[in-house]
């Protein structure tokens, strides 16, 4: 048995052929912000189900934004997804696959995913924060996921606000942690940094036109990197405070912190978890914060058990998986 995973990135569009979280094939392809995306991403599956002779039993989709689960369509767009409109895209996936299909906000599919196979594996009660183009998060409480009456409960841990005299952010809030600490509102604190003149990232800038929140990462520890060490320290703090924030609400045994950022965990994690344990409550646990070993799979993985939930099978592990024949990707 096997699900057909399509994960809606912000730069690419990632596709699995998975079987209780193992990857039998795998494509991605770069997001066009256009209804060719969905074309491409019909002909990627087609390809791969050929390549492998398997047969789709679940499809799962995930989606930068909010979703309407019942209504199967994206109710906040992320601007490259916006063409998306009103398209019920369960009904897409039956007609193109001939499977049962659900759709799923990206944060809480790769939740789903290192709670079941990942770095939180049997955890219950869990949270993830997601570090990079914005800021996502999940929750999790007694095995079940957090979605709320109308599917926005958990997923917005990056509009909780930690500045009140900051600017607005684009949701319409005041100084969200997102608006302060992503990877969209990095080169604005570095341009104003005093001293961001004397910073190698400058030249990055200069050079490529765009600085990423790993340039900063890199350089941070020289002596001479004030703007870039300043800059991380400020996000560290912003993202704790959102961490804490969500710990407060859904008390959870284990943090997972993902992203882009985490390719520096072993200089980010510890901070993070210096300033959480720090500033939660007095008589609150504090959990653990890990970081995925395969953050490029939380999504899919958590995925395919949505796939096979929906597919009528709870266990997405109950049989053998059909050997990996192709990849066209990295993901594995």
């Amino acid at each position: 048995m096997t699900e057909l995973c399509i994960d809606f990135g912000g730069t690419n569009i990632k596709l699995g052929l998975l079987h209780g979280g193992s990857v039998i094939a795998s494509d991605e392809f770069p997001v066009t912000g256009s209804g060719a995306d969905l074309t491409a991403a019909e002909q990627a599956a087609i390809g791969m189900l050929a390549d492998t002779g398997a047969s789709v039993t679940g499809v799962a989709i995930a989606l930068p934004g909010v979703v309407d689960r019942s209504a199967g369509r994206l109710v906040r767009a992320h601007e490259k997804y916006s063409y998306l409109g009103d398209l019920d895209l369960r009904n897409w996936a039956r007609s193109c696959f001939e499977a049962p299909a659900v759709i799923e906000n990206d944060a809480r599919a790769a939740l789903v995913g290192e709670t079941t196979f990942g770095c939180a594996a049997g955890a219950t009660d869990a949270a993830i924060v997601t570090l990079g183009t914005g800021i996502g998060t999940a929750a999790m409480m007694n095995g079940q996921l957090l979605r709320g009456r109308h599917d926005h409960a958990g997923i917005l841990g990056g509009h909780v606000t930690v500045d009140l005299n900051a600017a607005p952010c684009l949701c319409g809030n005041l100084g969200c942690a997102e608006s302060i600490a992503s990877a969209w509102a990095l080169e604005g604190h570095l341009r104003a940094h005093p001293r961001f003149a004397e910073s190698t990232l400058k030249a990055v800038l200069q050079a490529t036109g765009s600085v990423g929140i790993k340039n900063v990462v890199a350089v941070a520890s020289a002596e001479s990197e004030v703007a870039a060490r300043d800059v991380l320290a400020l996000f560290i703090r912003v993202w704790g405070a959102a961490i804490v924030t969500l710990c407060h609400a859904y008390d959870p045994e284990v943090v997972i912190v993902s992203g882009g950022v985490m390719r520096a965990r072993d200089i980010v994690l510890p901070q993070l978890t210096t300033y959480v344990h720090t500033h939660l409550w007095s008589s609150s646990f504090r959990p653990p914060l890990v970081s995925p070993d395969a953050p490029e799979l939380s999504v899919l993985r958590g995925l395919s058990v949505l796939a096979a939930a929906a597919s009528g099978r709870s266990n997405a592990a109950s049989e053998p998986a059909p050997a990996p024949r192709r990849s066209t990707s990295k993901l594995e």
